[in-house]
């Protein structure tokens, strides 16, 4: 694995290697026997805000013995229009890695094979591996692992995280239901790349999504960019929050993931929320292990 650009990309093996890793980082932090971005400086680069994304990898970047500075578009020539592959050849003369955070997926890409450094995606519209990855890390956690579980996503299956599950789900072999309306629900043109013959199911059925489900997810729904269908999103959307109803119908044990930002009473209950926070925000922490683990790997790679 010389970058992570996308869940796709990966193998079961790297995915499951990622997770023993972030593990392993998590059970000594603060004592890490090794420091292997010491020397080292990462480039942040965001086009698009972050409050979990940000800080867990500027930490994690420090935490592993390497430096660490933050660029948003407006700072960079990229925002008067200059290409992404003259962008990247130049910090892939002057720094070690880059963590991008940006709208387009191909611009991830692009980065990764002109600056020739290890390249991490930190969110684009397509995909969101680095969540999948403390996702995964949570649920081995609080299910003792992913093999027989059902994994039921509420909201936008059109989405990165939707898609993010999908391939996961391939990759792994754990049953995913994706819960969504019809105009919400994957991409014809997602949907063939996937293949006929995948533990992944589409249904508009909430509560048949979320019977016997052993980890019920959801993210927000209305993701930056999309503010405009703001009104329209909430009202055909409702039926799929997440709330005590939606709940009694999963087995005993299941868990419930959010991503976040959350909005309450909107994708999920206060109430289920607040209940369930435990869980929600030891996911929102995983993100900093399942970092270090990727940018670990990744410098063993450089």
């Amino acid at each position: 694995m010389k970058n992570l650009l996308s869940i796709e990309s990966l193998t079961a093996a790297e995915i499951e290697g990622l997770i023993d890793s972030a593990a392993e980082l998590k059970a000594t932090r603060g004592s890490h026997a090794e420091q292997p971005l010491a020397g080292q400086t990462w480039a942040m680069i965001f086009s698009k805000s972050s409050t979990r994304t940000r800080v867990s990898f500027e930490v994690g970047v420090r935490e592993l013995g390497g430096s660490v500075f933050f660029l948003n578009s407006n700072d960079m020539q990229l925002g008067r229009g200059e290409p992404i592959k003259d962008t990247a050849r130049v910090l892939g003369r002057m720094v070690h890695g880059a963590i991008i955070r940006t709208f387009d997926q191909q611009d991830v890409e692009d980065f990764a094979k002109y600056s020739k450094i290890p390249t991490i995606n930190a969110l684009t519209d397509e995909e969101h591996p680095c969540q999948i990855l403390a996702d995964l890390l949570t649920i081995r956690e609080r299910c003792g692992g992913w093999e027989g579980t059902k994994v039921a996503f509420f909201g936008d299956g059109d989405c990165n995280m939707g898609r993010s599950w999908a391939w996961a789900a391939i990759r792994l072999g754990f049953e995913l239901v994706i819960a969504a309306p019809k105009e919400f629900q994957p991409a014809s043109d997602f949907m063939s790349r996937i293949g006929d013959y995948t533990p992944v199911t589409i249904t508009d059925d909430a509560k048949a999504a979320a019977t016997g489900a052993d980890v019920l997810y959801t993210d927000t729904w209305v993701s930056m960019g999309k503010e405009d269908e703001a009104a329209d999103r909430l009202r055909i959307l409702a039926p799929f929050q997440i709330n005590d109803e939606l709940l009694s119908l999963a087995n005993d044990g299941a868990i419930v993931q959010h991503c976040l930002p959350a909005y309450r009473d909107k994708e999920i209950t206060e109430s289920v929320l607040e209940a369930r926070e435990n869980e929600i925000f030891d996911q929102a922490e995983n993100r900093l292990h399942a970092q270090k683990a990727v940018m670990a790997a990744l410098a063993e790679k450089s």
